[in-house]
């Protein structure tokens, strides 16, 4: 037993020392400044793939026709991945309503075992502008955001730039534990950027030259991996331009997506994760990975032991407020910028190691179905 609890004192120091280094280099990561007045000069295609989305087409839509950007300089590239319900429709009968926005869809071609990857490789080929940026169809996008883009480009020779996601601030436990897992995501990306170390990042809002794409030969080499579209071409640009990737730290380009709306939905989206998270490049990114794992499992662990008697109550209440303590710290500081709900903290904390646990165990192999369509994981 004592072997177990001293190797338990271990996980939790490193725990403490991992998210410490993301709360330091999270605090390195400044606010983009933009100049208050200058032309537009980038031009952009919005990429938005989407599969049975007419539920939530509508918001998108309102937010496109809010943009404060020239009309001439960004078209929208919509890819239909097989829709069964109005989608198509939503989305022609806004375009014919809109006739000043260039918009395109076009129908998702399959060639790999990934059909987001697909759809954006598709829209890339077609597209006519220098910079695509991503979103996805369940997002609203802020007015200000192309033009908040165009001015970090125009002050700094950036090849990819990655923006923040934030939630709606929808009531209920569910939406709070989704926007408490969010921030937290959000913190650890931010963080990793700060230390040089970036390894994730979310394609509901991220900009890369298109001129990029073909250099890193699009997703070639993780199409094997139905998610990670995102991720994956992140650490790719890396590797190749490792001073050329910038976080974009702007209230004025945060994009803003939509709760999930069942727990077996986002316990199904973490298996997605989860699953590809073999596949990083980064060693530091597979080191944070296992860590958190581990340091959940063995917090499940303790209280069972405590339970049964085998461990004191301190011990147990040392480990749970090493971890709350860090977790909360890492959250608030990330929340001063994307400025989500934060309820149901206490509740969201304890939660989650029994969910972080159970989405590890569900990813080791099997399938999952995700939008009507069914994915093996690991696959080959």
């Amino acid at each position: 037993m004592e072997i177990v609890i001293l190797f338990f004192c271990l996980i939790f120091i490193d725990y403490l020392i991992f998210i410490g280094l993301l709360i330091y280099g999270s605090s390195k990561i400044k606010r983009f400044e933009s100049p208050s007045e200058s032309a537009q000069k980038t031009t952009f295609s919005i990429v938005v793939p989407f599969r049975n989305e007419a539920d939530n087409l509508p918001d998108l839509l309102h937010s496109l026709t809010a943009l404060t950007y020239s009309k001439d300089l960004f078209e929208i590239i919509f890819v239909d991945d097989a829709s069964e319900d109005d989608s198509v429709r939503i989305i022609n009968t806004w375009r014919m309503e809109h006739t000043a926005f260039h918009v395109t869809i076009l129908d998702n071609v399959r060639t790999t075992n990934a059909p987001k990857k697909d759809a954006i490789t598709r829209a890339v080929s077609i597209s006519k502008k220098d910079w695509i940026v991503t979103t996805d169809a369940d997002c609203m996008i802020p007015s200000g955001w192309l033009l908040t883009f165009d001015r970090c480009i125009q002050q700094h020779d950036f090849k990819m730039i990655i923006g923040a996601v934030s939630f709606r601030k929808d009531p209920g436990l569910l939406s709070h534990f989704q926007q408490m897992d969010l921030l937290s995501l959000q913190g650890a990306t931010i963080g990793s950027f700060g230390l040089n170390e970036a390894f994730m990042c979310n394609g509901a809002n991220l900009a890369y030259d298109r001129d990029l794409f073909a250099e890193l030969d699009g997703f070639k080499g993780n199409s094997n991996i139905s998610s990670g579209d995102d991720v994956f071409l992140l650490q790719k640009a890396i590797v190749r331009y490792p001073e050329r990737v910038f976080y974009l730290k702007s209230e004025a380009a945060i994009v803003q997506t939509k709760p999930l709306k069942s727990w077996t939905s986002l316990f199904v989206q973490h298996i997605r994760w989860a699953s590809k998270s073999g596949a990083y490049q980064s060693d530091f990114s597979k080191g944070l990975a296992i860590l958190v794992l581990l340091a959940n499992f063995s917090l499940l662990v303790s209280t069972i032991l405590f339970i049964t008697g085998k461990i004191s109550g301190l011990l147990l209440g040392i480990f749970v407020v090493t971890k709350l303590l860090i977790d909360w710290i890492l959250i608030f500081q990330t929340n001063r910028f994307l400025k989500m709900k934060t309820t149901s903290i206490l509740i969201s904390s304890i939660i989650y190691p029994f969910f972080c646990v159970l989405v590890a165990l569900f990813s080791l192999g099997g399938s999952y179905s995700w939008k009507g369509r069914r994915f093996t994981l690991r696959s080959k």
